[in-house]
């Protein structure tokens, strides 16, 4: 069976391959795949972007197809930037921008508990969809450590990784831990209880 990842974002691909590689016979992105198709993610929830992306493309594909929206939530900011994570500082994947603007905006807060959140949504080519999340707790650093990761991972702290942030423990670890990596186990656990 042949999996289609609506993304081509390499950290996420590595981090999907890792967990789904022994659920179907090939995974491939959507380049690998031939598919240029961007999805207009105008959802008002992770869960509804995911599903949106994962149903066009798996009409496309005539296969499965498997999409995440995530981001970071930050208690102080009400939740933001939420869905708008990517594109906080007003252009996608800026992540350098995007650090800074979350810094400028928690400069006077003392409330810095923030999770990550992951929404994956696996649809089949009969239009059936599989839905799970996955969340990854800490707390927002007043610095950028670490050279893992990507995204808000360097000011992201673990408070069970000895105050490490998703950028300085190994990706190793941080596929084991992380929001998606929750959310794939979680769609694993649905699809196992399906069989």
């Amino acid at each position: 069976m042949k999996l289609i990842i609506a993304s081509n974002n390499a950290h996420k691909l590595v981090e999907i391959k890792a967990i789904l590689g022994g659920l179907f016979d090939e995974i491939l992105s959507m380049r690998e795949a031939g598919i240029d198709h961007e999805t207009l993610e105008d959802g008002a929830t992770f869960m509804e972007n995911a599903e949106k992306k994962a149903r066009e493309i798996a009409q496309i594909a005539g296969c499965c197809a498997l999409a995440d929206d995530s981001g970071i939530c930050v208690d102080a900011l009400d939740g933001a930037p939420g869905i708008y994570s990517a594109r906080f500082c007003g252009r996608h994947g800026d992540d350098a921008a995007n650090n800074r603007l979350l810094l400028e905006k928690l400069k006077d807060k003392d409330d810095r508990r923030a999770h990550y959140t992951c929404a994956i949504a696996l649809v089949r080519p009969d239009g059936s969809v599989v839905r799970a999340e996955g969340y990854m707790h800490g707390v927002i650093g007043f610095e950028e450590k670490g050279s893992n990761g990507f995204g808000y991972d360097p000011l992201f702290i673990l408070p069970d990784h000895d105050g490490l942030t998703a950028a300085q423990i190994s990706p190793e670890e941080k596929n084991r831990i992380s929001h998606r990596a929750a959310a794939l186990h979680e769609l694993l656990r649905q699809l196992g209880k399906e069989e």
